[in-house]
């Protein structure tokens, strides 16, 4: 049995994760309108991560005996400056999401709850990754900012992202 501390930031984290994908839906709905459909299809898959992320959440809550209780979410931000605003808003969106994991693993350590702990190792582990991600895309657009060849080249290789769970 969970504590209700440790319930309530698990079901706080799980809300979260759902507001990634809300902030993900609302990044690709940006590049839709700028007819960047790769990259448009980058953050729909993001978003989709992102509720498969809230879903074991959600699984792991009930899995635990506990309720997971959904709560309203804020308005995502809808506009950028260009494609590279973006990815580095989604990249700072992305280290708010570890700072969050990290203190919710703290919390769970502090409560010696060992099945908590196993849980949040894989998505430290997927924090790791998509930041990695991220900022490898940030660089690469860095790289390509006066090359529309190059820019269009990798919209079509985002084009053809997947989602695969893991």
């Amino acid at each position: 049995m969970l504590s209700k501390t440790l319930t309530d930031a698990l079901n706080e984290q799980m809300n979260y994760e759902f507001y990634s994908a809300h902030v993900y839906l609302a990044t690709a709905a940006y590049c839709s309108a700028k007819s960047l459909d790769g990259f448009a299809n980058f953050f729909l898959v993001q978003a989709e991560e992102e509720r498969y992320h809230a879903m074991k959440f959600y699984n792991f809550i009930n899995d635990m005996g506990e309720r997971a209780s959904i709560s309203a979410m804020d308005e995502p931000v809808n506009t950028f400056n260009d494609v590279l605003d973006a990815f580095e808003q989604s990249l700072g969106h992305e280290k708010e999401v570890t700072r969050r994991i990290y203190r919710l693993a703290d919390l769970a350590m502090d409560e010696r709850e060992h099945a908590t702990l196993t849980f949040l190792n894989w998505f430290v582990d997927e924090q790791v990754e998509e930041e990695a991600s991220f900022d490898a895309l940030i660089q690469r657009l860095k790289r390509i900012q006066n090359d529309s060849h190059a820019f269009e080249t990798m919209d079509i290789e985002l084009g053809k992202r997947t989602f695969e769970a893991n």
